[in-house]
This record gives structure tokens, sequence and C-alpha cells, in this order.
């Protein structure tokens, strides 16, 4: 696949996957702390993480590697339940 990605099941945490959504949504790491509320320093740790383990090398990268995967639903499509957090 292009940019590298991962051609093999990564794990990822809730946070992660959370985090992908909203990438995946349009969000800079900005508005994703925000929307979190967490620090943008925390959000920029979780995406270089994310990048790494899924071996891709930039947001569009990572975007791509989610849909193949099945981590987000975009528009209606390639659809998939993602982890609800209850607190």
């Amino acid at each position: 696949m292009a940019g590298g990605a991962s051609q093999t099941p990564v794990s990822l945490s809730d946070r992660e996957l959370q985090i992908i959504d909203l990438v995946a949504a349009g969000l800079t790491n900005q508005d994703i702390a925000v929307k979190l509320e967490i620090s943008k320093r925390t959000v920029d740790n979780h995406i270089s993480n994310i990048l790494t383990k899924t071996q891709t090398d930039n947001r569009v990268a990572l975007v791509r590697w989610a849909l193949q995967w099945g981590k987000i639903c975009l528009d209606e499509v390639n659809c998939c339940v993602l982890p609800i957090k209850t607190d």
C-alpha cells in the first residue's frame, strides 16, 4: 500500500481509535485536544504513536489505512462499529 502502511493488523487503544476518527473528520491536533479535554502535546504524542504503529507517514496515509482496516466510517462508506467508552 502507498505511504508504507502496515499490511498486518495493528493493536490500537480505544483513545487511539478515537483520535483516528477525529483526524478523519478533519480536526486539527488543537481541535482534537479541545474536544477530548487533553493537551495538544498529548494529542501530538498519540498521533506520533499511531503513525508509528500503523507504519504511515502522514495524516492522509493514516486515514487511508484506517479505511482499509475498517477502523473508521466516513459518510456511510466503510461503516464499522467503533468502541464507545462509557464512564
